[in-house]
This record gives structure tokens, C-alpha cells and sequence, in this order.
């Protein structure tokens, strides 16, 4: 009887902290999508809500992280436990980057209000491209909900996309800087905007790798796309 008790408060544990991710991961989300909007509406009040929520994002990196600690040194998990926790304690890193990503697009609205402003930028683009990159964000988080890492290919393929996406527009944002240098201030802090959905991008595709790594044990956070396809066969 205590085995059994100590076995269904394990995976009672394992549970509440998968729970804890993906409610990092909703708030998270939750954010990215609010700075893009800000950006693009031109919202203040919204970029500093966004602000202020980053706080909210780290408590539960601390909580979240602080509960998978407890849990190694108290269940000594194996195999696929292990993996699980090692799965998240990587996830809410990259969760609590992308926070940050955002709450940077976040800084650039505010400061971009605040500025007497020559042009202003066109940002359908970007827009596009934060769509990109909250798509990835979305079907990782999903994976990880799931235990399914048969969506890692594809996640791979968007990252690919976003990265076309963001030195499309880093060109287009030079030859801006070169027809009108009285922008070049203006452009140089949009190229760090563009650059934060690229990083945005790039931890959504960790999370899916992780996945990965929990549910067939095998890492690929280095392989190719072509490897990475021949290990979710």
C-alpha cells in the first residue's frame, strides 16, 4: 500500500509541474501576441501591460523550476521520468527567453510612441512574420501537452521560414536606413524587434527538440532536418 501511495504521489507530482509549463506557456504565448499587437496597433497601454506581466512569467520559471528540483531529489526519477523533468526544466528556460523577446518588442512600442518620429514603419511583415513564429510557439506547447513529438519536423521547416523571413526584412530595413538616414535610429531599434521574433522562433523550435527528447530518448537539438526526419519514423 505505501508503494502504491508513493507511485500515485509521484505521478501526482509529475502532473502538477506539466500543468505549471503549460500554463507558463499559455501566459507566454499570451504575451508574445499582445506585443506584436501593440506594435502593430500602435498601443502603449498594451506594451506596458506586457511590461509589467514579465513578472508573472518569472515566478513560474522559479516555481516551476523549483518543483522539478524537489521532485529529482525526493523521487529520483529514471528513464522516462527523467527524461520528462529534464524536458521541462529545459522548456521553462526557453519559455522565460521568449517572455523576455517580448517584453523587448514591448520597450521598442513605448519608446517608439514616446520619440517624435520621422516615418512611421510599415509593419505587415513583421506582423507575418510573429505569426510565423507564435504558430511554432503554439504547436510545440501542444506537443509537449500530448507527449507527441511527431510535429518536430514540421516546427523545424517554420523555424527555416522565419529565419527567411527575418533576412528579408533586415534587407529591406538597410536600404530604408540608406534612402532616408534621418530614420537610421528608428531602424536600427526596429532590426532588434525583427531580430527578437527571430529568437522567439528559435525557442519554439528548442521546445519541439525537447519533445523529442523525452518521447524517444534520442537528442537532436544539433541534427539536420533530414535527421530529424529519419528519427520520427
Amino acid at each position: 500500500m505505501l508503494a502504491e501511495h508513493t507511485h500515485k504521489q509521484f505521478d501526482a507530482d509529475l502532473e502538477a509541474v506539466r500543468a505549471r509549463v503549460l500554463e507558463m506557456g499559455g501566459l507566454v504565448e499570451d504575451q508574445v501576441n499582445k506585443a506584436v499587437e501593440a506594435l502593430v496597433t500602435q498601443n502603449a497601454q498594451l506594451a506596458e501591460e506586457v511590461i509589467a506581466n514579465d513578472s508573472l512569467v518569472n515566478s513560474l520559471e522559479i516555481t516551476s523550476d523549483e518543483a522539478c528540483t524537489q521532485i529529482i531529489a525526493l523521487r529520483q526519477p529514471a528513464a522516462s521520468d527523467l527524461r520528462m523533468i529534464m524536458t521541462i526544466i529545459r522548456a521553462i528556460t526557453d519559455l522565460e527567453r521568449i517572455g523576455d523577446e517580448a517584453v523587448k518588442i514591448a520597450h521598442f512600442t513605448v519608446k517608439s510612441l514616446n520619440n517624435d518620429r520621422i516615418a512611421i514603419p510599415r509593419y505587415s511583415e513583421i506582423k507575418y512574420m510573429a505569426d510565423l513564429a507564435i504558430k511554432m510557439l503554439r504547436t510545440s506547447l501542444d506537443s509537449f501537452a500530448r507527449v507527441d513529438a511527431s510535429s518536430a519536423a514540421a516546427v523545424a521547416r517554420q523555424d527555416m521560414e522565419v529565419d527567411e523571413e527575418f533576412h528579408l526584412i533586415a534587407r529591406h530595413l538597410v536600404t530604408y536606413m540608406m534612402e532616408d538616414p534621418r530614420n537610421i535610429s528608428l531602424f536600427i531599434d526596429l532590426m532588434f524587434v525583427v531580430k527578437a521574433i527571430e529568437r522567439i522562433g528559435d525557442h519554439a523550435k528548442n521546445i519541439s527538440e525537447y519533445v523529442v527528447y523525452m518521447v524517444k530518448g534520442k537528442d537532436v537539438r544539433h541534427a539536420t532536418l533530414e535527421q530529424l526526419e529519419r528519427e520520427l519514423e
